[in-house]
């Protein structure tokens, strides 16, 4: 058996067992690559540790160390109390609050499932308090999370940015986030207008800002008994973390309470300076971000080291690791020259999105992303289509489909069912529209990013 044809076995049976079972897919990636580089290929040891994303693996601790110290000390909370204040009585506006605060907090640096672990509990209790759709809530914060997912220092930005970067290929951070940002933004309107939104026009409410308080304080009895802060697999990865540790979040009764707050917001807008405005690799501007914050205020960093995604580390890590692998392998080559032998880049373009798509539904949104754009590059550097555009239309197409309630966003917004409701009829909603997300998103992002080639 040929190496390609034996890594490509090995890669299929890691998604299989990482689904079916739970073991994370990262520790997974790196015994692959080990079996793969040294038993197989006669690779040295030293050859297979060369290829560990060293500068992707302090970007994600980074950030994501950050974001745990921000949502400790209060400044998520507070972010969310000031974006209330502005609907007023507005019940229409509710659910687009939720997109927008839900996009803010992933674009900053939070993975998808923490920002939807933390709003989807006063999403779907503003739902069941003012008579609108569970399901409209629950997609909106979801696709919220999705939206500012790609933006050039949030998780999934840096991933597929430094992938394609790697690459030698002009990466194009802007085009990818405006991609996902304007993707969701649509699919959400469309939402909106089906599920009841035009009625909620002419609704109006009162104590909006002290029920959002409440509902951000008190999680529905679904999700304290799914633990859902930290569990759960698809795109993710919000944990693991010790409760022993985590530290409370912090509230603004105390004048270093506010320091703290008011630090975090001028050093989360330094971070976007400094890292897009000066090219300053992000991972090191947002790791001494943190650590000033933690001089600040040493006590809103407690337990914030747990709250690192250090699950989502090991599996990014070991998934590049064990690309890296393939490369050597003769894997890379070998794919693309099939795709390429189609004869149909076009196709070849939309099968890679549908294969995206699927397999997200059920697995990990980031590892299929660290698999699959390797795997497309060779393919891209013929030309015969837009390397920007397919790279932004596979990353829709693998995480618009998170909606699926076999993936960890999906789950979340499952778990956190207001009471009362039907579970039964809401997973069979949520099962229907992560179904038909999944048939057409892939199309339609290929029918937009890809086909008319201006991407």
């Amino acid at each position: 058996m040929s190496a390609p044809l034996l890594s490509i076995i090995i890669l299929a049976a890691m998604f299989l067992i990482a689904t079916l079972l739970p073991i994370n897919m990262g520790a997974l990636a790196f015994v692959g690559a080990f079996l793969l580089g040294a038993v197989f290929l006669g690779m040295e040891t030293d050859d297979i540790i060369a290829e560990f994303p060293g500068g992707l693996f302090l970007t994600l601790v980074g950030v994501t160390y950050l974001f745990a110290i921000a949502q400790n000390n209060g400044t998520i909370d507070l972010l969310v109390r000031g974006a209330v204040k502005l609907v007023r009585n507005r019940v229409a506006l509710i659910p687009w609050v939720m997109f927008l605060i839900t996009a803010v907090i992933t674009a900053v640096g939070a993975l998808g499932p923490a920002a939807v672990a933390i709003m989807a509990p006063v999403a779907l209790g503003f739902a069941a308090r003012h008579k609108i759709s569970p399901l409209l809530m629950g997609m909106m914060v979801v696709h919220g999370a999705q939206a500012g997912g790609f933006s050039p220092i949030a998780v999934y930005g840096v991933i597929v940015n430094d992938i394609v970067g790697g690459s030698g290929f002009d990466s194009s951070p802007l085009a990818l986030f405006l991609a996902s940002f304007i993707f969701n933004l649509l699919i959400a309107v469309v939402l909106f207008v089906v599920l009841g939104g035009r009625t909620l026009m002419s609704s109006r409410m009162t104590h909006f800002v002290e029920e959002a308080a409440e509902a951000r304080l008190n999680a529905s009895p679904g999700a304290r008994r799914a633990d859902v802060a930290y569990k759960g697999t698809g795109s993710g990865t919000y944990g693991p973390r010790d409760p022993a540790g985590d530290g409370g979040v912090a509230t603004a009764t105390t004048r270093e309470d506010r320091i703290s707050q008011v630090a975090t917001i001028i050093g989360l807008i330094a971070l976007a300076v400094i890292a897009l405005g000066f090219k300053v690799d992000v991972g090191f501007v947002a790791i001494t971000v943190a650590v000033i914050l933690a001089l600040i205020s040493p006590k809103a960093q407690s337990g914030a080291v747990n709250k690192i995604a250090w699950s989502t580390v090991l599996l990014i890590c070991g998934m590049l690791t064990f690309v890296g692998v393939l490369e050597a392998a003769g894997t890379i080559e070998y794919v693309s020259d099939g795709v390429a032998g189609l004869g149909m880049p076009l196709l070849a373009a939309l099968l890679i999105c549908y294969i995206g798509a699927v397999v997200s539904a059920f697995a990990s949104s980031t590892a299929i992303l660290a698999a699959l754009i390797p795997l497309a590059i060779p393919f891209l550097e013929t030309g015969a289509v837009g390397a920007v555009g397919v790279v932004c239309a596979l990353a829709v197409s693998s995480t618009i489909v998170d909606v699926s309630p076999f993936s960890t966003n999906g789950a979340l917004v499952l778990a956190n069912a207001p009471e009362g409701t039907d579970k039964e009829r809401f997973y069979k909603q949520i099962l229907g529209y992560g179904a038909i997300v999944v048939v057409a998103g892939p199309v339609i992002a290929w029918l937009v990013l890809v086909v008319p080639g201006w991407l």
